[in-house]
């Protein structure tokens, strides 16, 4: 028997307005990514897009989205995703566009890729911090977002290296 093979895109949703994410649904999204694909690559496009494409996950706080497809058409839905300009959801549309994150075999690589990107990002934020107790709560924040039975030790000796070398 043979394994059918599929890609998983992580990609973020931005928009302007951050309220106005929690008004997407993954139909909405599976939508507006069908619709881009059609219009870009026609009814080839379409087709490929109509076997075993999903939105396998939407986080409507944070805009991350999941999208499952055939290995075969990756390079089709990726080269279709700059042309989302809004996605119409409960008879609005919203403005937004699809950052792409990763490409992954399997929906754990992507999750670790999330996992690392979003330490990145509270990284970059560590140094902006107004005062010390928001800094801990950032530095919390920061260690929550490991595994669990990651090594957070390793980490807050990390943390407090990057800050010797910030003095």
């Amino acid at each position: 028997m043979v394994r059918v093979k599929s890609r998983y895109l992580l990609c973020e949703v931005n928009v302007s307005d951050r309220s106005r994410l929690l008004l997407l649904d993954d139909r909405a999204v599976a939508a507006a990514v069908k619709a881009a694909v059609a219009r870009i690559h026609g009814d080839y496009g379409a087709a490929l897009l109509s076997i075993r494409f999903s939105v396998k996950y939407l986080n409507a706080h944070t805009g991350i989205v999941f999208l499952r497809f055939p290995k075969s058409s990756y390079k089709l839905l990726w080269s279709a995703l700059p042309f989302i300009t809004c996605i119409e959801t409960r008879g609005q549309e919203i403005p937004c566009f699809l950052n792409c994150l990763h490409v992954g075999g399997t929906i754990r690589t992507c999750q670790k890729f999330l996992i690392r990107y979003n330490t990145q990002q509270l990284q970059r934020m560590l140094p902006k911090c107004k005062d010390e107790e928001e800094r801990k709560q950032v530095q919390k924040a920061i260690l929550s977002c490991y595994l669990t039975g990651g090594n957070k030790e390793a980490f807050e000796d990390e943390l407090e290296s990057e800050d010797d070398e910030e003095e």
